[in-house]
């Protein structure tokens, strides 16, 4: 039987870039919170970094660059 459609979250995808110089690429941030403009998707990928940083006991980078996957 096929699947019922919309049940899907709807993402946007962002590469960041952080002061080290390290690059993560096609971060991904719920399409509701970019729904206004990307200016909320640093923060939406900072409470992740954060979270990420809690479990593994390392402090998380800091951001310097946000650019959204074309």
């Amino acid at each position: 039987m096929a699947k019922k459609p919309g049940g899907r979250a709807e993402f946007v995808f962002f590469n960041v870039t952080y002061e080290d110089g390290s690059q993560r690429s096609n971060r991904r941030v719920p399409a509701s919170v970019v729904a206004d403009g990307d200016s909320q998707a640093r923060v939406a990928i900072e409470e992740q970094d954060r979270v990420v940083a809690e479990k593994s006991g390392i402090p998380p980078l800091t951001i310097k660059t946000i650019a959204r996957v074309a």
